[in-house]
């Protein structure tokens, strides 16, 4: 992913008015940021514990959305699957994440749901730079090319479904 200045990741927002996208907390330390690893850039919001934000590259334009997740999450022993990269992750490690569709569909309250990892770093864990909680993945017969390109796939499938 190419390196993005606050005034893309603001400009990006699909499912947000401009007003909310101008409000919206942006990390600050973009300057940092591992962008050659990143397939998108997502981050929770620090002053709303049950908002999201994910930016990524698509079409050679930059498409930002914005998410909600419940703040009841399943018990310790539970065990989920991100359906982005397909790591697993204990308790609450992955959590359903919703965005409001587009247009007028969004405006009347139509959403979508995507079950991903808590922490937004799905990139991160297909190129093994990040380890989950529980310590590994499970090994695939996919290169991580591959594996790479899976998820970058269900998460252009996602958002196809956010212009439905």
């Amino acid at each position: 992913m190419r390196t993005l200045t606050e005034q893309d990741i603001r400009h990006s927002f699909i499912n947000c008015s401009k007003g909310e996208a101008k409000r919206l907390a942006i990390p600050r330390d973009l300057d940092v940021r591992p962008w050659g690893d990143l397939d998108f850039l997502g981050w929770r919001d620090p002053g709303a514990p049950d908002r999201s934000y994910l930016v990524t590259e698509r079409a050679d334009d930059v498409v930002g959305v914005t998410l909600r997740f419940p703040s009841s999450q399943r018990g310790f022993l539970h065990r989920s699957m991100c359906s982005l990269c397909l790591t697993t992750h204990p308790g609450t490690g992955v959590s359903l994440m919703t965005a409001r569709k587009t247009g007028a569909a969004g405006r009347e309250g139509n959403s979508v749901g995507v079950y991903m990892c808590a922490d937004l770093a799905c990139s991160l864990y297909v190129r093994g730079k990040k380890v989950p909680e529980s310590g590994m993945r499970f090994e695939e017969s996919l290169t991580v090319e591959e594996q790479i390109a899976r998820m970058v796939g269900n998460l252009s499938a996602f958002l196809d479904k956010l212009y439905s």
